[in-house]
């Protein structure tokens, strides 16, 4: 990419971020608002970086808030912080490990004892260790366990829990561009692989989870680079595929659902945003990167389903 085309990739980037911080502050009329102070909204992974964010911004909005952290104390910490720097809203806190079936049950367990279910679930939870030019398969499983099997763990868990409504039940993964099986950059070398989960009469659970075997098997036996995993940060970016590749399968199972049962569920893309994550290098401010996320959760009209979103326009999978 030459300079100058640099340079205007840096100018759509910088006028998209103009954008969308002007669209947020443009109210939500009270027809929009289909949601309540006793809406329920659960982050995970919501203790800093753009789950806090997410979680400021719905709590914003007037939701009830529940902020969740795998250290209670850094969860309640920031519980205290959106306490004082929004007076009077609503926000409770709560354990969780998305990687410990058993914190996940008893999650499960204190949100039905406490509020009966929930309207919101923002799985924002993850893991990364790989930053700058770093390409490292090193914790290749316990990446691929959190992103992709935590927050398959926790949809499975908060799916009963989801309230009835008429504007629908919301779920939002929080994914990564990094994790397009048709991008042009850092897709899946293995065309037959990429049909097959591209495909969404041949996608199904068995095949994403007979993907991320297969990738585990060739870490084991170090032929990983062979050119037909994505090539940076390949445990993140296929623990990120998965997540695109289940949400599209549970989108399509839950739109069989009877209208007032209706559960949405879509993922977004916030970019590369200044948080610890990418060591604070990325290149836009958290605020941008929780929006998409934010306006998918409370998205006012007749809300889709199955599709992948970045600064607030559907891109593909």
């Amino acid at each position: 990419m030459g300079k100058n085309q640099k340079e205007r990739a840096k100018e759509r980037r910088e006028k998209r971020r103009e954008d969308i911080s002007e669209q947020r502050k443009i109210p939500y009329t009270d027809q929009q608002r289909w949601w309540c102070s006793e809406t329920i909204a659960v982050v995970t992974g919501s203790n800093r970086g753009i789950g806090y964010e997410i979680a400021r911004q719905l709590a914003t909005h007037g939701l009830h808030v529940i902020i969740t952290s795998r250290d209670i104390d850094s969860g309640k910490a920031a519980a205290n912080t959106l306490r004082q720097e929004l007076e009077g809203t609503n926000v409770d806190v709560h354990q969780l490990d998305i990687l410990d079936p058993s914190s996940v049950t008893g999650f499960a367990e204190w949100i039905y004892q406490t509020y009966g279910g929930i309207d919101i679930l923002v799985n924002n939870a993850g893991v990364n260790y790989n930053l700058g030019s770093d390409n490292s398969v090193e914790h290749a499983e316990k990446v691929i366990a959190t992103n992709y099997y935590g927050t398959k763990r926790m949809i499975e868990a908060m799916i009963p829990l989801m309230k009835a409504s008429t504007f629908g039940a919301r779920i939002v993964n929080v994914s990564s561009r990094l994790g397009r099986l048709n991008g042009r950059r850092n897709r899946l070398g293995d065309v037959a692989l990429r049909e097959l989960l591209t495909d969404e009469s041949t996608l199904t659970e068995e095949v994403i989870d007979r993907t991320m075997a297969k990738f585990f098997e060739e870490v084991r036996i170090g032929s990983w680079t062979s050119g037909l995993w994505p090539q940076m940060y390949t445990d993140y970016s296929l623990s990120k595929l998965a997540v695109n590749a289940y949400t599209r399968l549970m989108a399509k199972a839950l739109s069989n659902r009877l209208d007032g049962q209706k559960i949405y569920m879509n993922c977004c893309c916030p970019g590369w945003v200044k948080t610890a994550m990418t060591g604070w290098a990325g290149n836009s401010p958290v605020e941008d990167g929780a929006d998409t996320g934010v306006w998918l959760a409370l998205f006012p009209d007749q809300p889709v389903t199955g599709k992948f979103f970045a600064e607030r326009r559907e891109i593909n999978y």
